[in-house]
Order: C-alpha cells, then sequence, then structure tokens
C-alpha cells in the first residue's frame, strides 16, 4: 500500500483554489492514498466563514474529489467543515475518506481544541464516534490533531481492528516537539501503523510546520516531509508485518476493559479534596 503525504499550503476561504492544488498534487504522483490535512478544503483560520463554506457529504467538492477517486482508483485523505445532514447550522471539523468507488466516510474530531489562538468549540459541534473503515488494502482509523493527545481515542481504533491510523492536522510550529514525541508513542502503544499529515505555511497569525510522516508499528520513522516547505512524499507499507510486530509486543491482546470503566468513574465522578 503506497501512502502519499502532501504538506500544502490551503487558501484561505478558497475551496476552487484548494480542490485545484489538491487535483494537482494527485497527478504529481502514483499512490493508492493520498492525504492532506486539517481543513484543507477551506484552510484552517476561517471562524465565521465556516459556516458558508461547510458542505454536506453530497456536495460539489465532495463530488469532484470522488470523480478524482474513481479515475485514478485511489483513496483520498482530507479535512474539512462538515455539515450535519439533520440539523441546520450544525457542522463539524471532519476528516473524509473518499473510496475509489465513491464510498464516503468521515470522521468528526471529538477533541476541539479552545485555547490560545485557537477557537473551535465556537464553531463546531464535537463528534462522538470513532469508526473504522475498510478499505481493499485493510482497516483505517481517522482521527484530528488535537486528538492526538488523548490516547483513547487511538486505543479505540485500534481495538477495533484499525492496521493504519491516519492523523490530519494544522499544528502550528510551537508545538511541533509534542506531536513529535506523541506520534511514535501512539503506533507503539497500539502495534499500528501511524501516518500524519500536517498543513504546511502561514494561516494568518498561525504558522504551520508541516513535516508529515510516518512511524512503523514499533515506532520507527519511515518517512518525514521536510519543515516548513510544501512537499509530497510516499511511502509503501507492508501491512502483513502486522501479524508478526502483535504476536511479539501483544498489547491489543493485553488490554483490561475493566481499566476504562475505572476511568470513566474517576474523570466523571472524581472529588476535589
Amino acid at each position: 500500500m503506497k501512502m502519499a503525504l502532501i504538506s500544502a499550503r490551503p487558501k484561505i476561504a478558497d475551496k476552487k483554489s484548494n480542490l485545484k492544488t489538491m487535483e494537482n498534487y494527485i497527478k504529481k504522483t502514483k499512490a493508492d492514498f493520498y492525504i492532506f490535512g486539517e481543513m484543507f478544503l477551506s484552510g484552517y483560520p476561517c471562524k465565521d466563514e465556516f459556516q458558508n463554506l461547510a458542505e454536506t457529504k453530497q456536495g460539489p467538492s465532495i463530488k469532484r474529489l470522488k470523480k478524482i477517486a474513481q479515475e485514478k482508483n485511489c483513496y483520498i485523505v482530507f479535512g474539512m467543515p462538515l455539515k450535519d445532514e439533520k440539523v441546520e447550522g450544525l457542522i463539524y471539523n471532519s476528516a473524509i475518506l473518499i473510496h475509489p468507488n465513491g464510498r464516503v466516510d468521515h470522521y468528526n474530531k471529538r477533541f476541539l481544541i479552545t485555547f490560545g489562538p485557537f477557537e473551535e468549540k465556537i464553531f463546531f459541534d464535537e463528534g462522538e464516534e470513532s469508526n473504522v473503515f475498510k478499505t481493499k488494502f485493510g482497516k483505517i482509523g481517522l482521527f484530528i490533531c488535537y486528538d492526538l493527545f488523548f490516547p483513547e481515542i487511538t486505543k479505540a481504533l485500534s481495538l477495533q481492528g484499525a492496521d493504519v491510523l491516519i492523523c490530519i492536522s494544522a499544528s502550528p510550529s510551537t508545538t511541533r516537539k509534542y506531536f513529535e514525541t506523541l506520534l511514535p508513542a501512539r503506533a507503539i502503544e497500539n502495534t499500528t501503523f501511524l501516518a500524519y499529515v500536517n498543513i504546511v505555511g502561514p494561516q494568518e497569525e498561525l504558522v504551520l510546520w508541516g513535516g508529515s510522516q510516518i512511524y512503523d508499528p514499533l515506532g520507527n520513522l519511515l518517512v518525514k516531509a521536510p519543515y516548513f516547505k510544501e512537499s509530497i512524499v510516499t511511502c509503501d507499507i507492508d501491512l502483513k508485518r502486522l501479524k508478526t510486530v502483535r504476536a511479539n509486543r501483544p498489547v491489543i491482546r493485553d488490554i483490561r476493559p475493566e481499566i476504562y470503566q475505572d476511568l470513566y468513574n474517576i474523570s466523571r465522578f472524581h472529588k476535589k479534596d
């Protein structure tokens, strides 16, 4: 399975231009998966404009990308503001997975970052599900940026059989060291491949560091894109390695479910001294 990680800079509130950028990168190289960063369709800091930029899964942007996926016989992963299909005015910070057969899956970001320069809870509703998605290569789990700081997300995906975890991101330069510490840890503790794709360059007051990368199930770095530079890097992933790795380091087998009940009780009902 060949994955292409695209560290690129979307234009703010310009979906037409960003779709063209995606199309151009997909044409540049042959791969099975093309992965773009968080909110790549719209640009990241759109604030009140997110309402106007958001679309449903039946919207024109996804229709255009479905056509490309079918023509290239590939999967496309990217971020966008996604409309709730039942509740008017409700939108999510979402990761979209388009299959070559036209199927569209999505994940809504569960942990919305709202401190410092980030205001996601003002504009988005929190996601409530973490599902894995079957592809012809294996099972894929999606999560977004700040979700990385909560290991319960990736554990939920790995317990559902995820072979590859994909994290799309809009991470500024001040947080790079934290991400590069946690990424291999999440791969190791779940014995999964982990692909991380970050936007690069300025997005208003934020400067994003790019540096997209892939880790194997033992936390070894397989490929890394340059910092602060637009690029596309590719990596071939051998999912057959998972059987051996998980036999030698059976962290999925050794999970104790009662700990999660304990964690719920401690988090939900803890008392302050």
